[in-house]
């Protein structure tokens, strides 16, 4: 068995922990092969850095991989999704960040993780991506995202008007900073904080949140995700930015853009235990009103 090992190298890694990692794997006689940017980071840590496997693009990702960890936050996680792509490789996120939602297990749950690897007996979430059609190529071999696509006026410029439809039939013009279409892993994050409702991991659907909008009756709308949402964008300027997950790029006004459903899954791998109504109290704090107790 072999599992990929990812992370940004982000500064509450410490050496003791991928050593930890690399350990527990071994024990379990799982083969690690670890993210070059990251091994190089910590390669003297290593008592034989010459016999460690390593990958450095999702070209290298075989099919012998079996898994792949993420150390990090959900924005590190999200980089896996781009690696993994559509080879349908599980991701097990360990949350070295702050909140968490995608990356929910905590680094003193690793030997736990290790075992559950070994034993296969996680649990699979098949997780729903998105996947933007463009006029002109746009993220290269990536045209997909796991959280959200949006679309966002340039840092100075006025508010834009967004004019959006569903299988083609006009829906509404949106004038606002931007619009986010979340799929509903995506509906706890950017979305969330633009008011945008919380969906279940598993309902079939997107989430249309408006980014400060000029109108006050506009509301986020949540609709099946079989519908293409597509796109016109009018400005005082010639360009905007679109972003899919944590990915930018500036666009002209010009492009045509449209959103559908991804013919592929992303993988996420929780243990028996973590499920989202868990990580929803935990990360959100439902239910520890004192009055509870």
């Amino acid at each position: 068995m072999k599992v990929a090992i990812y992370s940004r190298g982000i500064q509450s890694l410490q050496p003791s922990d991928l050593i930890g990692i690399h350990q527990a794997l071994i024990k379990a006689e799982i083969t690690p092969v670890f993210f070059s940017d990251l091994f190089q980071q910590y390669r003297n840590e290593f008592v034989e850095p010459n016999q460690v496997d390593t990958f450095s693009s999702a070209n290298d990702l075989k099919e012998d991989i079996d898994a792949m960890i993420s150390l990090g936050g959900d924005g590190t996680l999200l980089d896996t999704v781009c690696l993994v792509r559509d080879k349908q490789i599980p991701v097990l996120g360990i949350n070295y960040g702050r909140l968490g939602f995608l990356a929910s297990l905590g680094k003193e749950n690793i030997d736990a993780a290790v075992d559950a690897m070994k034993s296969r007996t996680y649990v699979l979430d098949k997780r729903g991506l998105l996947h933007l059609d463009a006029s002109t190529p746009l993220f290269g071999a990536e045209p997909f995202a796991l959280n959200e696509f949006t679309i966002h006026k340039r840092e100075f410029s006025p508010m834009i008007k967004i004019h959006t439809y569903l299988n083609g039939e006009f829906l509404n013009t949106f004038w606002a900073d931007g619009l986010i279409v979340s799929t509903p892993t995506g509906s706890t994050g950017y979305s969330l904080s633009c008011n945008g409702p919380v969906v279940f991991p598993d309902s079939e659907s997107f989430v249309i949140t408006p980014i400060a909008p000029h109108n006050l009756n506009i509301r986020p709308i949540v609709v099946p995700n079989h519908n293409v949402v597509s796109f016109e964008v009018e400005g005082r300027v010639d360009d905007f930015i679109c972003t899919m997950d944590s990915r930018k790029e500036l666009v002209e006004k010009s492009v045509q853009l449209a959103i559908k459903k991804e013919s592929f899954c992303f993988n996420l791998v929780r243990l028996n235990e973590n499920n989202f109504l868990r990580t929803l109290r935990e990360k959100l704090t439902w239910g520890f009103d004192t009055r509870n107790r």
